[in-house]
């Protein structure tokens, strides 16, 4: 699926070709390489020797936990295919279309793998990595054959025939369906309360990951910040972002609004260019060893006005607000209603109407994942919980503020992996 940032920079690159970069920057058709990277950018060092990879022996304890959530929720078994819940518990990175290939996990038992027949060489490569990759039930079928009947007798072997089956929730209908029918006595039941069960809580190693990720990124952005100019556009932006990220040794990019456009939450692919007094919005991070960051700054080239000011005072104290109220035993939905109430209070409310979207969402080895702070969702915050801290007010053909930084809750509250943004004119902290 496309992301957010591929889908602005693709957009971007389209609408914004007919630009001409300001001097000393590459150009619409020439490389990042081509053109001399601004000291800012220089002066950045990789920090990819600081990131610990993930060890089996954690993925090991990770599918322990899974088997403890599906006996508390009467699930027998929980069926994975590619994607994120995957690599989580297992390592693998897999892509196979309309081919099936997926592990089944019970909750008591051997795990087995259902496998294309030619795959299985790339199969093992992976599977070798993980929890049980010396020892794996590997089975596999032919191009004219059923992988469901596979599936089927794994768990007949299993005595799961009529057991109780969780299906990751992206898993596509054809493949759900295919399992329902080869199984018809199984009754199939979401997996979610066991995959986000296990993925919202994260380890010692994980949060180590994901506060690198957000230092990185914010580095990425200062470097990025200190070397903007007018007649820059949204696209030269980027660029120097993605060289940033480069240097310091870690995929990553980010979608970039100007002006009015930054009223947008989500950006716009309409050309954009930097102008004195313009409010500049950066959004989006990188990834570390599979996991991410996300952060968003917003500040101005120059002088910002009173207003851009006053509002930045009210995002940055619903920010804070959030951050008080992100502690274990608190629901989701008051986090984004402390938040909620200060930006009300001071005029730019109701409820969506100027801040049109949630406060927050998990975060992870997805960009966005469990749990939602969102009105109305129930769900109480635990320790080692992650999530972005993202309050906003847009006002529609002026201008939008947004200051997100990535949180985690601990034992006696929360805190912020990146420091808070202090102001528009001085980001970082400086100036």
């Amino acid at each position: 699926m496309i992301s957010r940032r591929r889908f602005l920079e693709v957009g971007g690159i389209t609408a914004g070709a007919a630009i001409t970069s300001p001097s000393g920057l590459a150009s619409a058709g020439e490389s990042a390489d081509e053109a001399s990277l601004p000291p800012s950018l220089e002066r950045l060092k990789s920090r990819k020797s600081e990131a610990t990879p993930i060890t089996v022996a954690e993925r090991r304890e990770r599918q322990e936990r899974a088997r403890k959530l599906m006996t508390e929720n009467a699930l027998d078994a929980i069926v994975l295919m590619e994607g994120t819940s995957l690599r989580y518990f297992t390592g693998i990175r897999w892509w196979g279309g309309e081919r099936l290939f997926a592990l089944v996990l019970p909750a008591k038992g051997a795990a087995f793998y259902v496998c294309p027949a030619f795959e299985e060489g790339r199969a093992h490569e992976q599977i070798v990595n993980a929890p049980d990759g010396d020892h794996a039930d590997v089975r596999t079928w032919q191009e004219d054959e059923s992988p469901y009947q596979l599936v089927a007798q794994g768990l007949k072997d299993r005595g799961m025939v009529s057991g109780r089956l969780g299906i990751e929730e992206t898993m596509r209908f054809v493949f759900v369906d295919g399992i329902a029918k080869a199984v018809p006595q199984a009754a199939l039941a979401g997996a979610t309360p066991v995959t986000a069960g296990c993925r919202m809580i994260k380890s010692a190693n994980e949060v180590a990951l994901m506060r690198l990720a957000s230092q990185v990124t914010l580095a990425v952005y200062e470097a990025v910040y200190l070397a903007l100019r007018e007649g820059m556009t949204q696209r030269d932006v980027s660029a120097l972002i993605e060289k940033a990220y480069d240097r310091m040794g870690f995929p990553g990019g980010a979608s970039v609004t100007v002006g009015e456009y930054s009223a947008s939450p989500h950006g716009s692919t309409t050309p954009q260019v930097i102008r004195e007094g313009s409010i500049v919005m950066i959004d989006d991070g990188c990834t570390v060893e599979g996991y991410q960051s996300d952060i968003t700054r917003t500040f101005v080239l120059g002088k910002a006005s009173d207003k851009m000011r006053q509002v930045f005072d009210i995002v940055h104290r619903a920010q804070s607000a959030a951050l008080a109220a992100a502690r274990p035993g608190n629901e989701c939905g008051a986090v984004d209603a402390a938040a909620r109430k200060v930006i009300t209070d001071a005029g730019y409310g109701p409820d969506y109407k100027y801040f049109t979207h949630r406060l927050g969402h998990g975060l992870g080895m997805d960009g966005h994942e469990w749990p939602y702070l969102v009105r109305g969702n129930a769900t109480k915050l635990q320790p080692n919980i992650t999530t972005s801290n993202e309050p906003g007010i847009y006002i529609r053909g002026e201008f939008g503020v947004r200051l997100e930084d990535d949180m985690h809750v601990t034992e006696n509250g929360a805190e912020l992996f990146t420091p808070q943004s202090p102001s528009l004119e001085a980001p970082f902290g400086k100036g």
